[in-house]
């Protein structure tokens, strides 16, 4: 069979054209909660990119500035950017600091993982920092604790990588919206991640010795950074073209998992009192109610920013379900201005 033939018959149908990249916000379009997140590393979590989360491992002495950049290769204009602030160049054995998109069972099971007919793992992103470096991508199947990494290079201008991760008959993923794949980028890590062999040939029972060998540390200088954007994961052993979508279906997917619902000169009061601007009220259960803008993955964390409030009085309670929240408030003698609202569903 000729080549062309080969790679012919590894490219995408027509339908498969769209909806190929498994993973959310990879041109780095969507910073829901902040443009820029300073002083990040001591504790793990979603600080900027949404569907980007940072892991902490241990502790670590590393902080770093996480923030939206104009800095992108042809045919981007956005990246996620990484600025180390605080050095870390005496690494405990047990800590490591790692980019992470977590990803529900349900959107895997193209893959077939676990039967006799698994996909490979094609994962593809451009990169580019300071000065030379080299980097770890794992994927770790947290469903039945295996997993399989590679390394990549970084260089001081922006490269695409591409790489191809085997297919695994052995553990299928929960076909629900539960974690079951962490996408991981290892950027700095101690010798419990590293001290071993980089498992990169085969998927393989969790040995962390072996997650992250042969990285460098991104906390040597705090003239280090990180440039990232363009990331997808798609089924089998070809890459293909970054998958662009507009910008407001990438916002709508990431509102599954994070929500922020601005809100203007509104203020709550008592069930008498004055409503939210936007918001409805309802007579029957005397709450004044908003709905999502999309469905969440899970029942939310919702909190409320006050920007401030009279004497007197009980604060307003909030609650909210996969569709929307409820504000609601027995007393008339307070009254909060609020100025924003978030709904957190974050895997």
């Amino acid at each position: 069979m000729s080549n062309a033939r080969k790679l012919a018959d590894n490219l995408p149908t027509e339908g498969q054209l769209s909806n190929r990249n498994v993973l959310i916000n990879g041109a780095m379009n969507i910073f829901q909660r902040a443009s820029s997140a300073t002083g990040v590393g001591s504790s793990g979590g979603y600080f900027s990119a949404d569907r980007v989360k940072v892991s902490i491992f241990g502790t670590t002495a590393g902080r770093v500035t996480m923030a939206q950049n104009n800095d992108a290769p042809s045919g981007f204009n956005n990246s996620l950017s990484l600025s180390c602030t605080t050095t870390d160049t005496t690494l405990a054995t047990g800590e490591a600091f790692v980019l992470r998109h977590v990803i529900e069972g349900q959107d895997l099971q193209r893959f077939a993982k676990g039967t006799s007919d698994a996909k490979e793992f094609t994962v593809s992103f451009y990169v580019k920092g300071n000065a030379a470096a080299t980097y770890v991508c794992e994927l770790y199947d947290s469903d039945n604790a295996r997993q399989v990494s590679k390394s990549f290079s970084v260089t001081t201008s922006w490269t695409r990588v591409v790489l191809t991760f085997p297919a695994d008959t052995t553990g299928a993923f929960t076909d629900d919206n539960g974690i079951s794949l962490y996408l991981s980028i290892w950027l700095h890590s101690g010798s419990n991640f590293t001290s071993g062999t980089l498992n990169s040939t085969s998927w393989a029972a969790n040995t962390n010795a072996n997650r992250a060998a042969g990285i460098s540390s991104f906390f040597d200088s705090t003239n280090r950074t990180f440039f990232l954007t363009g990331l997808q994961m798609e089924v089998g052993p070809q890459s293909t073209p970054f998958e662009h979508e507009p910008v407001g279906v990438t916002l709508s997917k990431c509102q599954r998992y994070f929500e922020k619902m601005t809100v203007a000169t509104g203020h709550l009061g008592g069930v008498t009192g004055s409503g939210i601007a936007s918001f409805g009220y309802d007579f029957s259960t005397k709450n004044w109610t908003q709905a999502f803008n999309t469905t969440k993955r899970a029942v939310p964390t919702v909190t409320k920013t006050i920007s401030a409030t009279n004497s007197g009085g009980s604060a307003a309670t909030i609650a909210g379900g996969v569709n929307g929240v409820k504000l609601s408030s027995s007393n008339t003698g307070q009254y909060e201005y609020i100025s924003a609202i978030t709904a957190d569903a974050e895997i």
